[in-house]
């Protein structure tokens, strides 16, 4: 679908709140997709040919794996399996926790299953009926290493404000964010890998994410869980995201709340006088899109003024940090979702972060 855009109110309107965001100005030309997001596959993924790999592709259910590298492969496979099915369990790293248990849980529910977080023999039957390879074989192309990238990511806004872009810190990151890979895996999976020359062969996961298959009527951001569900008009749950949430100075909204538009590559406008956090003394800074921005990737605009649903640029951290008020959601999955949701979706917030 064609991302809706539109100019927040000015700043002077709005109450001290979560964040200030502008989408970019498209004028002369549409907005383009954003690069981390992979193409719809042509065909299905073909296992990969490395015996790190196939160790995952083939991973059957054990109560008590045998050792930590089998434990690591069932978790491997089920995250991608996971994934695949819209019930994300985050980075995909091979690890077990609360992303992990709470997309499991998700899952569970929308298949009827009993909902207690557990991968159990009952969950790793009905994902491996999806018996498609986990792990697969890419080649790095050329366009995959040209760039522009941003080497050095400031932590101070306003050094970040200074750059004329946000993008990825190099083809490393680029490739483990469009194949929803924590780094750490990425290159776990290919040791002694070039991921900066074209050509290089490397295994990365399968995640194969089509678009969800219905438009999302509902959104629940589930602060206890820190978890964002989408559900259909018909209330079927489609999809769900780890997120991260507001913080006890700056707390996600309460209530029932619609999407009021959807920004791809944002700016992102820190404002000190409606905000309680960084360095005051710098002023008002604009910090340039891309998936590195503060908000990432996409946002999506809610009718409670400055507060949305948006990405993160360290996907690492989503689901386990406190936010500035907003829900952060990985690039990908809120590129997913945005590409779902219409004006006028409701937005529900549920519990207590």
């Amino acid at each position: 679908m064609k991302f809706a855009r539109a100019l927040l109110f000015g700043a002077s309107l709005l109450p001290l709140a979560a964040c200030d965001i502008r989408p970019r100005e498209t004028a002369e030309a549409p907005v383009a997709a954003s690069p981390i997001e992979a193409p719809a596959p042509v065909a299905p993924p073909q296992p990969s040919v490395s015996p790190l790999a196939q160790a995952a592709n083939q991973a059957a259910w054990a109560e008590a794996p045998a050792s930590l590298a089998a434990k690591r492969d069932m978790l491997l496979r089920a995250q991608v399996l996971l994934d695949r099915a819209h019930f994300s369990p985050g980075v995909i790293d091979g690890q077990d926790g609360e992303n992990v248990k709470n997309a499991i849980a998700a899952y569970e529910r929308a298949n009827g299953l009993p909902e207690d977080g557990l991968l159990d023999a009952e969950v790793w039957a009905k994902l491996t009926a999806d018996a498609g390879p986990v792990l697969t074989d890419y080649v790095i192309t050329a366009q995959d290493v040209a760039g522009p990238f941003t080497p050095v990511i400031p932590k101070d806004y306003a050094e970040l404000a200074k750059l004329d872009g946000v993008r990825f810190t190099g083809p490393l990151e680029a490739l483990a964010e469009r194949f929803h890979m924590d780094v750490p895996l990425l290159q776990a999976l290919n040791p002694g890998a070039d991921f900066s020359v074209a050509g290089t062969k490397i295994v990365v996961a399968a995640p194969s994410r089509p678009e969800l298959p219905a438009k999302v009527a509902r959104i629940e951001v589930d602060k206890a869980r820190k978890q964002v569900r989408a559900y259909d008009a018909g209330d079927r749950l489609l999809a769900a995201y780890p997120a991260t949430v507001g913080s006890a100075d700056l707390p996600t909204p309460e209530g029932e709340w619609a999407v009021r538009t959807i920004a791809p590559s944002p700016t992102y406008t820190y404002d000190p006088s409606r905000l309680n956090f960084g360095n005051k003394k710098a002023g008002k800074l604009t910090i340039k899109a891309g998936p590195n921005n503060p908000v990432g990737a996409v946002w999506i605009d809610l009718t409670k003024d400055t507060y949305g649903i948006h990405g993160a640029p360290e996907p690492r951290l989503v689901g386990k940090v406190a936010s500035h008020g907003c829900v952060r959601l990985t690039n990908w999955d809120a590129q997913q979702l945005a590409q779902a949701v219409e004006k006028g979706s409701k937005v529900i917030f549920l519990g207590e972060a």
